[in-house]
C-alpha cells in the first residue's frame, strides 16, 4: 500500500447540531482539497451539551449523525471517522457513545461503542459522571482494514488511558490507532501528547487524534491539540487550539521499517502475565 494523507479535524462543539454539522463539513471540504483520504471527527461532533439535553435529543440526533457521515463520505469521496455521537441504548435513560467509520461508498465498515466511561472528580474540583447518562460498550473495539489505505483500529477519548485495549488492537493487525475525544483542559495539558505519544511508541503504530478545543456550553473546556503521531512517536502535526485539521501522511513503508528497527511486539512474553 502507499502512503495517504490523514487528517485529524479539530471542532468546537455547541449544543447546536445544525451548526456542528457545518462547522464539521468546513473543516472535511478543506482536508479534501488538501488531499486528505482519511479524516477523523472528534468525539461529541454532533454536540456538546448537558446529559438532559442530550438524552431528549439522543434518539434524532444518532440518525442524523449517522446520516451526516454517510454523505460526507459520498460528497468528498473520503474515508470518514464520526468519533462519537449518542445512541439510544433503549430505556430512555442511558445511551452508548458510538464512532463510526464510513467508507468513501458510504457503507459503514466498523461501529465501536465507548468501552471505558470517564467518571472522575478532578483536583481543580470539576467532576464528570458519564455513566449517569451513558452505558458502557460491551465488546471489543474493532480493527478493519480499509481498501487502499491501512488496517485501522477505533477506541474514544478515555480509552487511552488503558493500554491493554491498544495491545488487543494491535495485536488484531492494527497499524493506525484512531482516538477521537473531547479531553478536558486541566488533564490536556498534562497527560493528552504524552498519552498519544506513549500508544504510538509501545504498539510502533500511527495515531490519529482528532479533539475537541475551547469552552462548550459555558462549562466546559477542551485542551485541543489534534494530533498525528507516528510510530516512533514523533508528532508529525499538531492542529494547536483553534478549530481546524492536524493533517500528515500516514506510509505504510514507514511503519513496517519501524517495526523492523524497533521489533519490541516480537519481544513480548504474554504467557508470563
Amino acid at each position: 500500500m502507499s502512503d495517504f494523507l490523514a487528517a485529524a479535524l479539530q471542532l468546537t462543539s455547541t449544543t447546536d447540531p445544525d451548526s456542528n454539522f457545518a462547522a464539521a463539513e468546513e473543516q472535511i471540504d478543506l482536508s479534501a482539497r488538501r488531499g486528505a483520504e482519511l479524516i477523523a471527527l472528534p468525539e461529541n461532533f454532533a454536540f456538546m451539551g448537558d446529559d438532559a439535553q442530550r438524552l431528549k435529543i439522543a434518539p434524532s440526533l444518532s440518525e442524523q449523525a449517522s446520516r451526516f457521515l454517510v454523505t460526507m463520505a459520498r460528497r468528498y469521496q473520503v474515508v470518514i471517522l464520526g468519533g462519537g455521537f449518542p445512541v439510544p441504548v433503549g430505556d430512555g435513560q442511558q445511551h452508548f457513545q458510538r464512532s463510526q467509520l464510513v467508507g468513501r461508498d458510504g457503507q459503514i465498515l466498523a461501529s465501536y461503542d465507548k468501552i471505558h466511561l470517564f467518571d472522575v472528580d478532578l483536583p481543580d474540583g470539576s467532576s464528570y459522571r458519564e455513566s449517569a447518562s451513558f452505558s458502557p460498550g460491551c465488546s471489543s473495539p474493532p480493527v478493519v482494514d480499509v481498501p487502499g489505505l491501512c488496517r485501522v483500529g477505533l477506541s474514544i477519548c478515555y480509552d487511552l488511558r488503558f493500554p491493554e485495549l491498544y495491545r488487543h488492537l494491535v495485536g488484531a493487525g492494527a497499524e493506525l490507532l484512531m482516538i477521537p475525544a473531547a479531553f478536558t483542559a486541566f488533564t490536556g495539558k498534562d497527560h493528552w501528547q504524552v498519552l498519544l505519544q506513549s500508544r504510538a511508541i509501545e504498539n510502533t503504530a500511527y495515531v490519529l487524534a482528532p479533539a475537541q478545543t475551547g469552552v462548550h456550553y459555558q462549562r466546559r473546556q477542551s485542551h485541543g491539540h489534534s494530533m498525528v503521531v507516528d510510530p516512533w512517536g514523533t508528532v508529525m502535526s499538531d492542529a494547536g487550539v483553534s478549530p481546524g485539521a492536524a493533517i500528515a501522511p500516514i506510509d505504510p513503508s514507514h511503519l513496517k521499517r519501524i517495526r523492523g528497527q524497533m521489533p519490541s511486539l516480537k519481544h513480548r512474553r504474554p504467557a508470563l502475565f
